[in-house]
This record gives structure tokens, C-alpha cells and sequence, in this order.
């Protein structure tokens, strides 16, 4: 793990700086995920939002409504379409997509979320913990 870390967008519209070591990492098998990045799952760190610095550019937000009634929103490049991060009802904490990384070569799922959702095809790590759901992350 490299902190400080950086990322942004595909065509560099989009930059961002994090500052704090992600608080876990996995992959999101919920269906939403899989619509907003064209594949079985998102693969995700979730870090502290004040650790977390947009140095350039700004994204497009979508809102939706999570299965726990937050809202989510989804934020990504308006040029591109690439998928930077997720903001996270008012939670102190925000979502990065893995695939956003400058270098994603050292990303490691710690866990797998809504495997309920998974398609039968999504093949997953045995190794990695299951949750059907989303584990509790904090308060609300």
C-alpha cells in the first residue's frame, strides 16, 4: 500500500490525491455497481473523505438509493464516463474505484459485498470473506 496515493479519470480530466491508507478494500457485487461499471462487480476502497483531495477537475454525480436508504452518489468523468468515486450519504468516509488508481497493481480485496447479487458466472476468491450483504460500516 502507497500512501499518499493518487488517481483520476481515463482522459485525465480528473485528478485526485488521497492522503490516509484505505480503510478496506473489496468488491461490490450489488447491482447497481455492476450497471455503473459494466461488469460483475466495483471494485472499491473506501477511505476517509477528508483524506481524500480532487486536484483537479470536478465529477458528474448521479444520486440512487442504496438498499440501506442511503443515498449514493456516484461520481464520474462527464468527458470520459470513467468511474472515480462514491460519495456516500453523509458518511465520513468515500468510495474510490480501483480501477481510478495510477497504479491499481497494488490494490487487494479484503472482502466480497452482495454476493447475493453475483451472477452465477462471477467467479470470486474462495479466499475472500462473503458477505450477502453489506457489513456495517458505522453509525449512521
Amino acid at each position: 500500500m502507497f500512501t499518499p496515493f493518487s488517481g483520476g479519470c481515463a482522459c485525465g480530466a480528473i485528478r485526485y490525491e488521497c492522503s490516509a491508507a484505505p480503510l478496506w478494500s473489496g468488491n461490490c457485487h450489488c447491482r447497481d455497481c455492476q450497471r455503473a461499471t459494466g461488469s460483475a462487480y466495483y471494485a472499491e476502497l473506501l477511505v476517509p473523505k477528508d483524506a481524500f483531495k480532487l486536484t483537479q477537475g470536478e465529477p458528474a454525480y448521479y444520486a440512487v438509493t442504496a438498499d440501506s436508504g442511503r443515498t449514493l452518489r456516484r461520481g464520474f468523468c462527464a468527458t470520459c464516463g470513467s468511474p472515480v468515486l462514491i460519495l456516500i450519504g453523509t458518511q465520513p468516509f468515500c468510495s474510490i474505484a480501483a480501477a481510478s488508481l495510477d497504479d491499481p497493481s497494488w490494490y487487494r480485496p479484503e472482502m466480497d459485498i452482495f454476493t447475493s447479487r453475483a451472477h452465477p458466472w462471477d467467479v470470486m476468491d474462495p479466499a475472500l470473506p462473503k458477505f450477502p450483504a453489506m457489513p456495517p460500516l458505522t453509525s449512521t
